[in-house]
Parts: C-alpha cells; structure tokens; sequence
C-alpha cells in the first residue's frame, strides 16, 4: 500500500470513528467501487462522506468527486472532509458541502 492511500485509509478510519462518538453507530469505510465509487463512508443515513487527507487542498476538484459519488450512491447530501493541517481534533477538520445542500439539509432538519 503506497504511503498516500495509508494516509488517507488512517484518515477515513479515524473519521468514522469520529461519527460513531458523535451519534452515527453505523457509520463504516465503504469498499471502492472503481469508476463508480459511493464514495468513502456509509451508513449515515442519507449522507456520503468522502475524506481527503492531502498536503495541498483541492476543494473545487473534490466537491466534483464528491458529488458524482453522490450520485453514485442515490444519496441525499455529500460531505466533502478534507484534514485540516495543524488541528489533530477531528471534531475540527474541514466538512464542506455545496450551499444548496447544507440549505436543504437544515430545513430538513426544521430549521
């Protein structure tokens, strides 16, 4: 396993570890699908999660990645999580997500 996809398994581990402390006990790494990957983390309900663990961010780059694993998994929202350098609290890494989405996620949600 090359030192990259080490990186990024730890990350997407330590994610769903994260999740299951903090109210999502079925969160779990998903198997890669190739050219129609679901993206990295399931069972959160109607969420797709995919985690990013790069020296150098590439936001616009993932979010595309994201959404078609979105798509990929009939899922509602994707989350893009990208490691934030400096902060080893997982709680404080990057969650992003398209405006549109976090809207309907939070009226959903009765706000």
């Amino acid at each position: 396993m090359s030192k990259q996809r080490q990186k990024g398994t730890s990350f997407e581990t330590a994610i769903v570890g994260w999740l299951k402390e903090h109210g999502f006990p079925h969160a779990e790494r998903r198997a890669l699908h190739g050219t129609f990957d679901k993206g990295d983390i399931t069972g959160t309900g109607p969420l797709v999660w995919e985690c990013k663990n790069h020296k150098t961010l590439a936001i616009s780059e993932w979010l595309v990645e994201t959404e078609d694993e979105r798509q990929n998994a009939a899922a509602d929202y994707g989350i893009l999580v990208a490691k934030r350098r400096g902060h080893g609290n997982l709680g404080e890494q990057y969650a992003i997500l398209p405006l549109h989405q976090l809207a309907a996620l939070l009226k959903q949600a009765g706000y």
